[in-house]
């Protein structure tokens, strides 16, 4: 296939565009850079099967030549991201997955839509199934990353229900690794900095809200695999395994052997959900899919990353 991967250049991006390539298909990058870094795909220069447009594309997508697939996964990501950008965070999920999906269908090409566990908001359901239609606050800081997703998704399946695009949505939970931004503002890359940094690691509240971390490569198999797939509902791919924000922090004081401990903050940030757990049956069944990579294992690979950076 040829693959047009937007936001290529960013964390999950690059990893998706090194799987494509591997597979043999031929891969056209598309970033604006606004989160994204050609450092993450500088590997790939000379690659005679890759390509890379840097461009925004909330303006109209121009690709010359056949797309058989459009895999979109431009958009900040993170929250202080999003804060900082929430008008333009808005338009990629609005603007952008319209041109995307315009793009696919002149191509007759696949699409898959990157969404998120965020679309739950603070949910009232746990662990989280697809059916769940969420428990989102639209004015509130973080409703411009929400409400842009959740707006995607509607605009997808109604590409697939009015003109036939064969569209998959995966709805993304916590996903960490190599190539994550420093400055990334979420708390996998907050702790590794500070713990690597010998600082006391800053959990908010009491600790006790929840995640579930998955590595990047087990979501990139979920997203290769829902692309091959038939199925066009939205698809949770995450790690059920959940623990406390607490136990994470201690996890990553272990294993970077941080001796400066834990400090905690009374407030909490403002829309952040206090429990995150995906239900992954729909993902088991339909894709035969499920985690691979330990939590240790995964955050060992994600230090190592972090003490090149650092």
């Amino acid at each position: 296939m040829r693959v047009l991967i937007t936001g290529g250049a960013g964390f999950i991006g690059s990893h998706l565009c090194d799987r494509f390539l591997a597979e043999g298909h031929n891969v056209v990058a598309m970033d604006n850079l606004i989160t994204g870094n050609t450092r993450n795909i500088a590997h790939l220069a000379g690659n005679s099967q890759f390509q890379f447009i840097h461009h925004d594309i909330t303006n109209y997508i121009y690709i010359k030549g056949d797309i058989d697939a459009v895999v979109h996964f431009a958009s900040p990501a993170s929250p202080i991201d999003y804060l900082k950008l929430p008008i333009q965070t808005l338009k990629v999920g609005a603007l952008g997955t319209h041109n995307a999906l315009g793009l696919a269908l002149a191509k007759k090409a696949k699409f898959l839509s990157a969404s998120t566990s965020e679309i739950y908001g603070d949910p009232l359901e746990h662990p989280q199934k697809e059916s769940y239609p969420g428990n989102v606050d639209p004015i509130g800081p973080r409703g411009v990353y929400d409400e842009a997703k959740r707006y995607a998704e509607a605009l997808v399946m109604a590409y697939h229900r009015v003109h036939g695009v064969d569209t998959h949505i995966v709805r993304i939970f916590n996903t960490y690794g190599p190539r994550m931004r420093l400055a990334d503002g979420r708390v996998v890359p907050n702790f590794i900095a500070q713990a690597l940094r010998g600082e006391p690691l800053t959990v908010y509240g009491d600790g006790m809200q929840t995640r579930s971390f998955q590595y990047v490569s087990d979501l990139v198999e979920g997203v290769y695999r829902l692309l091959h797939s038939d199925y066009n509902d939205p698809v949770n791919i995450g790690n059920p395994y959940e623990m406390s924000i607490l136990e994470f922090a201690q996890v990553v004081n272990e294993i970077t052997e941080n001796k400066g401990g834990i400090i905690y903050k009374d407030e909490r940030i403002q829309g952040d959900p206090q429990t995150r757990q995906p239900d992954i049956s729909r993902a088991k069944s339909v894709l035969n899919w499920e985690p691979k990579v330990k939590l240790r294992e995964g955050l060992t690979k994600t230090i190592a990353y972090f003490r090149e950076v650092l």
